[in-house]
């Protein structure tokens, strides 16, 4: 039995062995194990409470075989938003039940169903809408789509009141979700749920069965007005509602095209491409084929012939191509609810910071795009960081020096339709990876660039914890007022420019953060910074050296600027020098360092001593 992928199914006891093992063995299931306490599963961990923290984090469905309060305790700092929430379920060691406590209406109902069946017990489903009804309104099985999802909540209260269920529209007839629900008698209380393609009528509650393809095709750089002027009009003709549309399709060629983008976020729908030779198959069943469009992209039709492909071998071209001045659009039916959309969806590229390396240091945004992934790629070190995210996923190890290489790699594979995160320490924008990708992006495909399907993928940027921050936290806040970084590292850029800029950021007395100090082969720009440096500030300014941040072996030291030696750093050093106001103070756990902003000016003239009269 297949249950939701991506599933990680924790074992914190010998005593639960057994019954972790049965559900691990489900298709899509992963067993995590606590570390000397259990035989080592898929993945093994430490800390029960920050392993499903980070899961959670993650959007991972967490099946648990321990106590529910374990869960409860370790995901509480975390609830936010239960429509985005993942599944959390709870069973005892022995199996006895199985227990959804998050996510019931996102699938963890049906999740704890399945595991239920597959250890022969009973789920403990609390929701009020299975229990008396059998049948959650807010969310529909795969197929359906929910429209005015809004008043699902009142619908339920008034059907667990007592009310029964009155279907309408063109659909009501047919077989559905919905129909074991005993219907109302005439003179019965009764509360209307609309069943069709057409939209729902206003204040009330609609599904949409998901037959309809809708293809497109349009000029390069068309207003997206115009293409979705296009597309309503069609739908208003064909009395289709946005929410009934399975998904968008056109050719590949159009994945980066704003008009054909902005309209699937405007809907709301799934994207997915097809390549033209997939869409010229289809020439037979076209109503409007087409030698220039063949002559231009190698098929005889893209809208059409998109929306034949995407509902299906079963379907039927409802609404041939209607056409404005640079903008076509299609739809097709399929003869049954298209539960996953066919086509390649566009391709993406996660650019992924962790920070340092500490686990809690890493964003929930940075976590989910890890968890969404088809494959990893970095420097090996990097993934390794991940920790349980990284675990059964598809990796690419890349060593020190083959920057250029993973770039390529995790954009092309992207171009295949895959989403790739690509993995750097800190923020991928801050002397990381996020640059060379579009710089690669930037450059013609003769000018070692990157291939055309690859220009077309979606990259996504989410915020890391950089160095410079987390050195600063520790040491206290040296960076609280004007501050620069510069990288020590002369093998890309020319050490000229270097010491260039050593000069105006000395000169402008800018607090310093240096990356990349020193390497076993670069010994000296340490100390001629150091040099520089020390013709614009005194010779006692506070240096921070810390190693290996938020890892188990960081460490933390001090020294004067005058006593900076490059033999005491190495390339896991970030190094800060503070400017000629920074401080160190001197308090009772330790020096704490810092720079001034200028609020001490204003303490001294607003200050009242409190023996003053």
């Amino acid at each position: 039995m297949a249950i939701n992928s991506n599933v990680a199914v924790l074992c914190l006891s010998a005593s639960g062995r057994d019954t972790a093992a049965r559900v691990a063995g489900m298709p899509g299931a992963q067993l995590h194990t606590r570390v000397d306490r259990v035989v080592p599963g898929d993945v093994v961990f430490d800390n029960a409470l920050d392993h499903a923290r980070d899961l959670f984090a993650a959007g991972r469905p967490i099946v648990g075989v321990c106590a529910a309060g374990i869960l409860i305790r370790a995901v509480a700092p975390l609830l936010v938003d239960k429509t985005t929430e993942p599944p959390v379920i709870a069973i005892p060691d022995d199996g006895s039940t199985v227990i959804p406590l998050l996510g019931g209406h996102r699938g963890a109902n049906r999740l704890a169903a399945e595991v239920a069946a597959t250890l022969e017990t009973r789920a403990a489903v609390t929701t009020a809408g299975e229990i008396s009804l059998g049948v959650a309104l807010d969310a529909p099985p795969p197929g359906w789509r929910i429209a005015n999802g809004y008043l699902a909540r009142d619908v339920m209260a008034r059907l667990l009141s007592g009310a029964k269920l009155h279907l309408c529209g063109k659909l009501a007839h047919r077989e559905t979700f919905l129909s074991g629900m005993p219907p109302a008698s005439p003179g019965e209380e009764s509360v209307n749920v609309w069943i069709d393609m057409a939209a729902a009528p206003d204040n009330t509650l609609g599904f949409h069965p998901l037959y309809a393809s809708l293809g497109v095709g349009c000029a390069r750089n068309c207003p997206p007005e115009e293409l979705s002027v296009l597309v309503q009009e069609c739908l208003t003709e064909a009395e289709l509602a946005p929410g009934a549309i399975a998904a968008i399709h056109t050719v590949d060629l159009k994945a980066d095209e704003p008009a054909v983008l902005a309209l699937a976020d405007e809907l709301g729908v799934p994207l997915r491409l097809f390549t033209p030779a997939e869409l010229e198959e289809l020439t037979p069943r076209l109503a409007n084929p087409s030698e220039a469009v063949f002559t231009e992209i190698g098929c005889h039709g893209v809208a059409e012939a998109a929306a034949l492909a995407g509902a299906g071998p079963g379907a039927s071209l409802t609404w041939p191509k209607e056409k404005t001045a640079r903008a076509t659009c299609a739809i097709a039916l399929s003869d049954a609810p298209i539960e996953v959309p066919r086509g390649q969806p566009r391709g993406t590229v996660s650019l992924v910071g962790l920070g340092p390396g500490q686990a809690s240091w890493r964003t929930p945004e940075a976590s989910r795009f890890v968890a969404d992934a088809d494959e990893l790629v970095g420097y090996g070190l990097y993934i390794d960081l991940l920790g349980p995210l990284a675990a059964g996923k598809t990796r690419k190890n890349f060593p020190l020096g083959a920057e250029e290489a993973r770039c390529r790699y995790a954009l092309e594979e992207a171009g295949k339709g895959r989403n790739v995160a690509l993995v750097c320490s800190g923020d991928s924008g801050i002397y990381a990876m996020g640059a060379l990708i579009f710089e690669l992006l930037d450059r013609a495909g003769d000018d070692h660039g990157v291939s055309a399907a690859a220009r077309r993928v979606e990259v996504r940027c989410t915020p890391g914890v950089s160095a410079m921050q987390g050195a600063a936290a520790r040491a206290g806040a040296p960076l609280g007022h004007d501050f620069c970084a510069i990288s020590l590292s002369d093998l890309l850029t020319p050490r000229a420019h270097i010491i260039k800029r050593l000069h105006s950021a000395a000169e402008g007395d800018f607090v310093i953060a240096f990356y990349n100090p020193v390497s076993k082969r670069r010994r000296t720009l340490l100390g001629l910074a150091r040099d520089i440096l020390l013709q614009h500030r005194p010779a006692d300014t506070p240096v921070m050296l810390a190693r290996s941040l938020g890892r188990p072996e960081e460490h933390i030291r001090y020294r004067r600027l005058d006593r900076l030696e490059a033999d005491e750093v190495d390339m896991l050093t970030l190094v800060i020098v503070g400017s000629s106001h920074t401080r160190l103070a001197v308090l009772g756990t330790g020096p704490r360092m810092y720079t001034p902003r200028g609020y001490a000016g204003k303490i001294d003239t607003t200050c009242v001593c409190m023996d003053d009269p």
